[in-house]
């Protein structure tokens, strides 16, 4: 780990802080290593049932990879292979939540997009700027993109490079609130809190459902869904929410 990337566990719910403030969060190889070190222990975890990721201090979630340290591999192809801090965010097994604070750009729009759900502060804005310096998002940035806020949309955001507001941002779906600044890891915790104490099998299939879903034709889809359904039906967890509703109790869910 370092000391530019906080991981901490609170109960159920684990939080990823890119601790990078004076740089706008801007991602090192170094933090990158951290970000993957943390996901394959939530990932290893029975007691972390979500995962919020966020960004230190009220200018910046996160800033993309820091771009001093790109000259630093030596081939293209080095880029290419390198552990990259997107792929980690989407290898989360466990529920998502990014709570963006300031600018999301680059990278750092790539990660907030690669978590299940998106709640920003109210000074927090969006872009796509690679093509500015000459290249393309590589973490999953239009097709993301292209499905949370549909292709025109996309499109203006990744050919110009422009920034887009946290209201602009709620009106075209990419994020699902708005908070007010101090506010914001506050709601993050609530909308994880309640995630939580859900059957943890059912609510990570679930993400796995929603993620398949983007690629499949409609009848295969709800044909995946069914399996899926009959999976967590068949869990212990299924047959003690089923007990709970019968004896107008709480269900006590142990992800088995």
């Amino acid at each position: 780990m370092t000391e530019d990337v906080r991981f901490e566990v609170d109960g159920a719910i684990a939080v990823i802080t890119l601790n990078r403030p004076q740089k706008l969060n801007a991602v090192t190889p170094e933090m990158a290593d951290a970000i993957v070190a943390a996901v394959e222990e939530c990932n290893d975890s029975d007691t972390i049932r979500c995962v919020i990721v966020t960004g230190a201090g009220p200018k910046a979630f996160c800033a993309g990879s820091d771009i001093k340290e790109l000259d630093t591999y030596e081939t293209p192809w080095e880029f290419r292979n390198r552990p990259d801090y997107c792929d980690a965010i989407r290898r989360l097994l466990k529920p998502t939540i990014a709570a963006v604070n300031g600018y999301a750009f680059g990278g750092g729009l790539e990660t907030a997009m690669n978590c299940d759900i998106r709640i920003a502060s109210e000074n927090a804005q969006f872009a796509a700027p690679e093509i500015k310096l000459g290249w393309i998002g590589g973490g999953g940035m239009a097709a993301f993109l292209a499905h949370s806020i549909g292709p025109s949309n996309a499109a203006l955001m990744i050919m110009t490079g422009d920034p887009i507001s946290a209201g602009q941002a709620l009106s075209w779906g990419l994020i699902s609130e708005i908070t007010a600044p101090g506010r914001l890891l506050d709601r993050a915790r609530e909308i994880a809190k309640v995630i939580a104490s859900r059957a943890p099998i059912a609510a990570e299939t679930a993400k796995i459902n929603l993620r398949a879903a983007y690629g499949m034709p409609l009848e295969k889809a709800i044909e995946y869904e069914r399996d899926l359904q009959t999976i967590c039906f068949a869990t212990a967890d299924a047959a003690e929410g089923r007990a709970a509703f019968k004896e107008k109790r709480q269900p006590n869910f142990r992800r088995k």
